[in-house]
């Protein structure tokens, strides 16, 4: 089934050099994938895993192992991010 990943910030270095530009991704994955199996296969650290959100709902970090991902679905992921 296809999905689409984003990645923000300093997470598009995960992402292959032609998507880095748009931050966006659309990935064949298999059925049953979970939001925390995308991650892994992705080989996302999780400590740079902080805001995830699924067709726009947060996707808290005890929900990601249990969250399947649907065809069409698009799931955003952030890094933690600090500034003042």
């Amino acid at each position: 089934m296809q999905i689409t990943l984003k990645l923000y910030a300093f997470l598009t270095d995960y992402l292959p050099a032609e998507a880095r530009r748009s931050n966006v991704l659309a990935l064949e994955v298999p059925e049953q994938s979970t939001v925390a199996s995308l991650i892994a296969a992705r080989a996302l650290p999780p400590k740079l895993v902080h805001l995830v959100l699924l067709n726009g709902q947060f996707i808290a970090p005890q929900q990601r192992d249990a969250q399947l991902l649907q065809p069409g679905d698009v799931l955003a992921i952030w890094p933690p991010i600090a500034g003042g």
